[in-house]
């Protein structure tokens, strides 16, 4: 039988189709040590695992890919799991709430097989999530670039290993169906013995100054706002980060929410910061200022 295959829409774009430019740059992102971790990945192969999310944006690499490596750093460095969960946004006014059962995903690095085992189960334990491969693939949907560019990374951490990933989107802005879809999540995660972590897709707050030429002002308001966001998800308050999310240009409140709710659920007691800046500061944080964008990377443990 012929697996599905998700071909790359932004492959050229948000990062390089060349395999080779495209390993470079992950591989710099995690070498920064001005907006990304400063290390190299490298697992330590542990037995057992305490981080169990992640928020990572979803720009182009050039921009967030530091914010993105400092995640990944943290879901691998204890041991490389056996299947990610990507929780992803809606761009493209998809509208509903949809996996994709099973197929594989193309990367310049090499494709990424759907754990076709715990989507069925995820399916079996919701009345909400439904499969949908339009949600992911053909003219309109399958332009949607949020999920697709944590693949690479994916790819590049997981070494040798035949990682999968279950691909969830995720449209509603409504608290309580959110909190309904992270009970089936995290009730199929406690009840799977294989070892499962969850990725959050959003960038943050996208302000396009009113002062171009001076916009130091409108820039610091971004990061207030940002700042509220990201001090509620460090209290561990999947509601409140939420609201806050929700008064801003946060483009994953919902993600984000999803992810908070999901890791609770599966007995997770600490959120903990990495890193923030703005597509502004990456590319030199002087001088006018057109638009910026903020990125957060932040993890969840036990």
């Amino acid at each position: 039988m012929v697996k599905k295959i998700r071909k790359t829409s932004v492959a050229g774009s948000f990062y390089p189709r060349s395999k080779s430019d495209l390993y470079e740059i992950i591989h710099d992102s995690f070498l920064d040590k001005n907006f990304g971790p400063g290390e190299e990945m490298k697992s330590l192969n542990q037995q057992d695992r305490s981080i169990i999310g992640g928020i990572s944006p979803h720009a182009g690499y050039v921009y967030s890919g530091c914010a993105s490596a400092c995640t990944f750093l943290n879901l691998f460095k204890e041991k490389i799991p056996d299947t990610v969960i990507i929780l992803g946004t809606d761009h493209v006014g998809y509208g509903g709430i949809a996996l994709m059962e099973e197929g594989v995903w193309e990367t310049p690095l090499g494709n990424l097989s759907i754990d076709d085992k715990l989507s069925k189960e995820i399916l079996k334990n919701s009345k909400i999530i439904k499969s949908d491969d339009s949600a992911f693939m053909g003219s309109h949907f399958g332009r949607e670039h949020n999920i697709e560019v944590q693949l690479p990374f994916i790819k590049y951490c997981a070494k040798e290993k035949d990682i999968k990933i279950v691909p969830i989107k995720i449209s509603t802005k409504d608290f309580e169906v959110i909190d309904q879809i992270s009970s089936d999540i995290a009730n199929t995660v406690n009840s799977n013995d294989k070892d499962i972590v969850i990725v959050a897709s959003s960038d943050m707050t996208h302000k396009q100054p009113r002062n171009i030429m001076n916009p130091e002002k409108d820039l610091e308001n971004m990061r207030e706002m940002d700042q509220a966001v990201m001090d509620a998800f460090v209290e561990f308050e999947p509601k409140k980060t939420f609201k806050a999310a929700l008064k801003t240009s946060v483009c994953g409140p919902q993600t984000i929410t999803s992810l908070m709710l999901i890791c609770k659920k599966i007995n997770a007691n600490k959120c903990k910061f990495l890193k923030y800046y703005t597509s502004y500061e990456k590319q030199g944080g002087s001088g006018p200022c057109e638009y910026s964008v903020g990125y957060f990377s932040g993890i969840i443990r036990k």
